[in-house]
């Protein structure tokens, strides 16, 4: 069963600094070709680590698609 929280990664102002993947316990988040992180909605539980780590606020932690709460 998948969490009703998922980490959303705002690309455009993500600076490729792999702070977030290196504190996701689950592995779901890794920098893709250098240029941004990206989210792996399989694996993510929406735990926030990622986003509390990010030194520019990219990262936000959203109720998952058709989840209310």
């Amino acid at each position: 069963m998948k969490s009703k929280k998922i980490a959303h990664v705002e690309e455009s102002r993500c600076v490729a600094c792999g702070a977030c993947a290196n504190v996701c316990p689950r592995g779901a988040i890794g920098v893709v070709q250098g240029c941004f992180a990206r989210v792996n909605t399989d694996l993510c539980v929406g735990c926030g680590l990622c986003a509390r780590t990010c030194p520019v606020g990219c990262i936000s932690v959203l109720n998952r698609e058709g989840e209310n709460g």
